[in-house]
């Protein structure tokens, strides 16, 4: 039986021109070319026509746009499609069919997923299933003018296939541009990484007074962030968050959020969380990119107080799987492993556990507090590994001093079929450094370009002067940065640097200094391993100029810190720390401590003290060191035989090392340390780094 068209409603043919012109556009692809954009649609039947078939047909005439990428053609074309739909009780699926009159071959263009529309109760449903033929006949489009809503639309196309010039060459041929056109190209720069471009083309546009949108914006901000120059950029982006406010933006969820993030790449944590308490109106985005602003900005307290403050506070903002990375490597940052398992259960409960990036942070998160062997565990029971996963494996087992380890697992990961990147060879050649294997590192080096293709980036020199200069090999590490193609920057010298304060090499120290005060003229760190090195050789008048520079650029030392988790709890502990209530008895106990060291033949190692005090002073200085205290409170607050976990933000000290392991073994006690570079797993008077570190 068949059914008259009043039987599906008045509009079933608007609803279905509709329909299929969203579909037509974007997919409908051929030989020559794809369709890019519908830019009109015009029925020009007199109604639905029936036949004696059962079909009913009408006669459409489509406006598009084509573009064709081999020859670089934009075309507009005029398709004339008569769609004939049949109508059956059992509202069976509805075939179209294009007719073909008056259109030559040789522009054909045919959809592969194309649907078929069913038709019940005067509603339209799709399957896909069917196949449609185009044919157009074309036109070029005026190369000296191109539309607006056509140039936002082949902005936005070629963007995706990534011709940013052929972009910026439709952008240049529109003359009316409308703020969709100068959005669709900020988006297509800033995601092409062309930061400061955005901001030049920002610039332009307020001075012809074109107005900002949110997505404007939203695209100027993410181009300050992605830009490199972060030193430069943040004045610009205070200017433009002023503009925000003064056009009433400040209420826009995207826009604020946008803001924090902004304000957080560049280390401005006040600001980002200045602007993220203003808003009144917040969401997981939100919320996460907060977290991650303290996550990224060594403030892991804060960022653990801020997702449970999420959890309390919000009942429509449940945290995702970018929260959870971001809380995962607050836990990391800490030690805090029994946070970490709690996060973990939450991770579970939540069905997050199967997003890679969350899996991997967990590996990192176990790893890094000490439990290498669960970080382990976790990456054998994934489905899926992607390079991310490999890597977190690669630089935990480093970071222990598992060396030949790491590269075994980097080999694994080779033979698995998945190809190493830049990180990879960064986490594998670490791995080298901690474990002074320098032949294999420096194979492994030389494999990036013959064998995988890699040029190596600054990162990997650094590891190399690392590596090099750990093992006291500094004439080849100094060869390598004299050798580089590229300029070494402050994490090359900064490596060398770092050696010469291990084996006391004056000389080549002050040459390194030289380069480093003069690229990053503010980094503290650089003045006080320089003046470590002098103070060691009893340098005391160079220690004097030292200090007297950090004085003058008004920079200090940053102060040593540790942590320990203890009953979920994290304390920290500072050289200097009078407010803790136990700080009596962590003091007495740590003399008590040093009495029985001294007999068994303990000498205090005092060089890192640089002041020229006398003995007994630098004594009770380096006796007051955070590590210390946090051993101590973790002897007095912790069970018998229980594992000690700290955390130090800092390198590890020498006498701070040597009281540590005395300690495992008067106590009988494990104690997990973990400084800026590595891990160190104390006793029975042993450490795992063999006192290579």
């Amino acid at each position: 039986m068949q059914l008259h068209p009043r039987h599906f409603g008045r509009n079933l043919r608007e609803n279905i021109v509709s329909k299929l012109m969203k579909d037509v556009e974007g997919t409908c692809s051929g030989r020559h070319g794809f369709v890019v954009a519908i830019t009109g649609i015009e029925n020009i039947g007199k109604g639905l026509i029936r036949d004696g078939t059962g079909f009913v047909s009408f006669p459409v005439k489509y406006q598009c746009v084509v573009f064709r990428p081999f020859k670089g053609e934009i075309l507009e074309a005029v398709v004339t499609m008569v769609n004939k739909m049949g109508f059956f009780a059992e509202a069976g699926p509805v075939q179209i069919f294009v007719s073909n009159h008056l259109i030559p071959d040789d522009m054909e263009f045919q959809s592969g997923d194309m649907p078929n529309y069913t038709t019940s109760d005067g509603s339209v449903k799709i399957q896909k299933d069917s196949e449609v033929r185009l044919k157009i006949i074309g036109t070029r489009v005026d190369a000296t003018e191109i539309d607006p809503f056509l140039a936002t639309k082949l902005i936005n196309m070629y963007s995706e296939l990534d011709s940013i010039d052929n972009a910026r060459k439709v952008f240049d041929r529109t003359r009316k541009r409308t703020i969709y056109v100068w959005n669709a190209l900020f988006r297509a720069l800033t995601l092409a990484g062309f930061g400061q471009e955005v901001l030049g083309l920002y610039r332009r546009m307020n001075q012809i007074q074109i107005a900002s949108d949110r997505f404007t914006y939203t695209y100027v901000l993410k181009a300050c962030v992605a830009s490199e120059c972060l030193i430069s950029l943040l004045h610009k982006g205070k200017e433009i968050h002023a503009h925000i406010l003064r056009h009433g933006y400040g209420a826009h969820v995207h826009i604020m959020t946008t803001l924090v993030d902004m304000y957080a790449r560049f280390g401005c944590v006040s600001y980002a969380s200045w602007v993220f308490d203003s808003m009144p109106v917040r969401n997981v985005v939100s919320w996460s990119a907060m977290i991650a602003c303290y996550a990224k900005n060594g403030m892991s307290f804060e960022a653990l107080e801020l997702f449970r403050q999420m959890i309390l506070e919000t009942h429509d903002s449940v945290p995702n799987s970018v929260t959870m990375v971001s809380v995962l490597q607050a836990c990391a940052a800490l030690a805090a492993l029994e946070q970490g398992k709690l996060i973990h259960g939450y991770i579970l409960r939540r069905g997050l556990d199967s997003i890679l990036p969350v899996i991997s942070a967990l590996v990192t998160m176990y790893a890094r507090c000490g439990k290498l062997e669960l970080g382990h565990l976790v990456f054998n029971q994934m489905e899926k590994r992607d390079v991310i996963s490999w890597n977190s494996l690669i630089s935990s087992y480093g970071i222990h001093g598992f060396g030949k380890r790491a590269i075994q697992i980097f080999k694994e990961m080779i033979y698995q079929g998945v190809s190493p990147s830049h990180v990879s060879f960064v986490s594998v050649l670490g791995a080298c450094s901690h474990a002074g294997l320098v032949e294999e590192g420096k194979m492994l080096f030389q494999s990036m370009v013959k064998e995988h293709n890699i040029y190596p980036s600054v990162e990997h020199y650094a590891c190399m002067v690392d590596l090099l200069g750990r093992a006291n090999w500094l004439d080849e590490a100094t060869k390598i940065i004299e050798e580089m193609r590229i300029e070494p920057g402050p994490k090359v010298w900064g490596s060398l640097l770092g050696s010469c304060r291990i084996h006391c090499n004056v000389e080549l120290a002050e040459r390194a200094c030289r380069r480093l005060f003069e690229l990053e003229p503010m980094n503290a760190g650089n003045y006080v391993l320089l003046a470590d090195i002098y103070a060691e050789v009893n340098l005391w008048d160079e220690v004097k100029k030292v200090k007297k520079l950090l004085e003058v650029r008004g920079l200090q030392k940053v102060p040593g810190r540790s942590w320990i988790e203890v009953k979920r709890k994290i304390y920290a502990f500072a050289s200097v720390d009078e407010l803790n209530p136990q700080i009596e008895q962590l003091h007495a106990l740590l003399v008590e401590l040093l009495t029985e060291m001294k007999e068994q033949g303990y000498v205090p190692q005092t060089k890192a003290v640089l002041y020229d005090l006398d003995v007994k002073e630098k004594e009770r200085i380096v006796l007051g060191h955070s590590e210390k205290l946090a051993v101590a409170f973790g002897l007095i607050n912790t069970s018998k035989g229980e594992t000690i976990r700290i955390t130090k933000n800092l390198r590890l000290c020498e006498d701070c090392h040597s009281v540590t392991k005395f300690i495992s073994k008067f106590a009988n006690r494990e104690i997990l340390v973990r400084d800026a570079n590595r891990f160190h797993h104390f006793k029975d008077g042993i450490c795992s780094c063999g006192d290579y570190w």
